[in-house]
């Protein structure tokens, strides 16, 4: 961009900013909405209304504002020095001027992504397109942080003949004299991410997770597992990886991170241990939770709050297929694949066609195994390389806090929008490679609404492939395939097709997908909760993930899960809610 064009850019959003804090300051709502286009968007992360949720269009916005000004008092809004400065981009494929601000409100400090489109009745030419105000502090609790140096009574403190370092940390873990407020269910990326955030904030949290050492949920993966995106976009709070590591992470130096996360960063964990019951005290306002130590032990603890980070993958799958049980070889869910070495010169059947089953089925492969994969439903193939595209903004090498910032503030219907532009491009890139799986009968999709992989994860989790591979493998006829309503049914042998052939296996391999986390709440407290907090994740009317980092119908329980970004950017917020309500500023 030229220097005209970014001082335009900054001339637009000085004025903009302005004149909404000066209409904000007059408690002048209509002023405040008419700042913003006729299909404008305002989305809130707790900053006006302790909500995540966004609205659309003016009268919408003006609603929001109005019941925000009185408690919230959202003010002086300004660019923010020190960040991305502001400047014109294509977002969704409109051109838009787009700046980082910062304001105050009653409870804290916030920041805003503002996106200002072209009008010449606006100020500055412009109106708001899309408006971010996310809550990122509050008011005298502020999380710790020693990086400007000495910070008051705990310059150089130590006690000489009393408890060191290691003392403390041991006491601490041991819960021997006190309950955790906030017991965290979970040590992998989710539950790690709210238990920094919340530590940071000086609020008691105790992790637990049922694998014998943090990481293991990662470890116990196959063998050649890595992540699909790059490693820029996938940094816990507070500890970002090292510029040496490479570009797509394997999942045992992953495992070895989060292990040292949580040694470095003080984190109180009990491994090996499992939550086998509870129930929620409404006249305490606590919880009552049974806790299952390795030695078979248990202990009640009364958290205030309980927080599950057990993820979008932890209940297994099992679908009742016709037959599988009179099957003579082996069966298992590919959570519990390791690797293929064991199978080599025997024959597999792979039944799915999403990331897991693609992978253990070139894994299987390159063991020297005979893989065949069943198609149940239409899947989703995209390039590793071409899924990068919804992360490019991580790309260009700013800051990952500005980052976070301005991926967060793509309200549902933009979301959707820039997805459908993303997936029609890779689509293209990818042209060759699905035209040869379709010829081999691979049944593709892109989504309901043509919106991709991403839509695909937020809406049910699954249902696409990253090729890293496999997808060539099938192409060329190197591992069949075969759909699953081509089958009649399982037998000992293999499987029976409705034409009468049979296909011997000796390993078939179920990849599935797994349970909603409704579930694991009903396995670990009953019914009665699972059913009052209804489903865990996809999206609800509003665009938002459901029960994910808000409240949910339970009072003290709630959820945190997803990717490595997401649970960095949005552990922010639930640690807010829960340090809010922790200090009486919520009820």
């Amino acid at each position: 961009m030229n220097t005209a064009a970014a001082m335009d850019a900054k001339t637009a959003a000085t004025a903009w900013l302005a004149a909404f804090s000066d209409a904000l300051t007059r408690k002048d709502v209509p002023a405040a909405a008419a700042l913003f286009t006729e299909d404008g968007h305002l989305r809130d992360l707790l900053a006006l209304t302790w909500e995540i949720r966004t609205v659309s269009g003016r009268a919408a916005i003006a609603a929001l504002l109005h019941e925000a000004l009185p408690a919230f008092q959202p003010r002086d809004f300004r660019v923010m020095p020190g960040r991305i400065p502001p400047r014109v981009v294509m977002r969704a494929g409109v051109d838009v001027v787009e700046a980082i601000a910062h304001f105050e409100t009653a409870f804290g400090t916030g920041h805003a992504v503002v996106r200002l489109r072209p009008d010449p009745q606006g100020p500055g030419g412009v109106r708001a397109w899309i408006l971010l105000a996310s809550l990122q502090s509050l008011r005298g609790f502020e999380e710790y942080d020693n990086s400007r140096g000495s910070q008051g009574k705990d310059y150089y403190a130590r006690e000489f003949g009393g408890e060191n370092w290691e003392d403390k940390r041991v006491r601490a873990r041991a819960y021997a004299d006190r309950d955790p407020a906030v017991l965290v269910v979970g040590a992998g990326q989710a539950g790690l991410s709210i238990a920094a955030r919340l530590k940071q904030l000086e609020v008691d949290t105790l992790i637990i997770d049922r694998e014998a050492r943090v990481g293991d949920n990662w470890r116990r993966r196959y063998h050649s597992l890595t992540l699909h995106n790059e490693v820029h976009v996938n940094h816990l709070p507070y500890m970002p990886f090292p510029s040496t590591w490479p570009v797509f992470i394997p999942k045992d130096k992953l495992a070895n991170w989060f292990e040292s996360y949580v040694d470095s960063l003080d984190l109180n964990c009990w491994t090996a241990t499992e939550l086998i019951g509870g129930r929620y005290d409404e006249r305490g306002g606590h919880w009552e939770v049974t806790l299952r130590r390795a030695d078979g032990t248990t202990r009640t603890m009364r958290p205030r709050h309980v927080v599950f980070g057990t993820g979008v993958s932890a209940i297994p799958i099992l679908p009742d297929l016709p037959g599988l049980g009179t099957f003579g070889g082996t069966v298992m869910h590919s959570g519990a694949y390791a690797d293929g070495a064991a199978w080599k010169g025997r024959r597999a059947l792979v039944i799915g066609t999403g990331n897991s089953a693609h992978d253990v089925a070139q894994d299987l492969h390159a063991s020297g195994a005979a893989v065949t994969m069943v198609q149940r439903s239409p899947t989703h193939i995209v390039g590793i390389r071409e899924a990068q595209r919804v992360y490019a903004l991580y790309a260009e090498g700013n800051p990952t806090a500005d980052c976070d910032l301005l991926a967060t503030a793509m309200p549902y219907p933009v979301l959707r929008q820039s997805y459908q532009l993303t997936t029609a491009l890779s689509r293209e890139a990818d042209k060759p490679l699905r035209d040869a799986l379709a010829a081999r009968g691979f049944r593709l999709t892109d989504g309901e609404d043509a919106t991709g992989f991403q839509m695909m994860y937020l809406r049910r989790g699954g249902g696409y492939y990253f090729n890293v591979g496999c997808s060539d493998l099938i192409a060329d006829g190197s591992i069949g395939l075969i759909q699953y309503d081509d089958i009649d049914r399982f037998v000992p042998e293999g499987v029976r097709m409705k034409d009468g052939r049979v296909l011997p296996a000796d390993l078939i391999v179920v990849a599935t997908g797994f349970q909603n986390q409704q579930e694991v709440v009903r396995a670990s407290l009953g019914d009665a909760i699972a059913d009052r907090i209804g489903p865990v994740w996809g999206l609800d009317e509003g665009g938002e993930l459901r029960n994910m980092w808000r409240p949910t119908p339970q009072r003290g329980l709630w959820f945190t899960a997803g990717s490595l970004a997401q649970c960095r950017i949005y552990s922010r917020f639930l640690a807010l809610q829960i340090k809010a309500r922790e200090e009486g500023l919520v009820t």
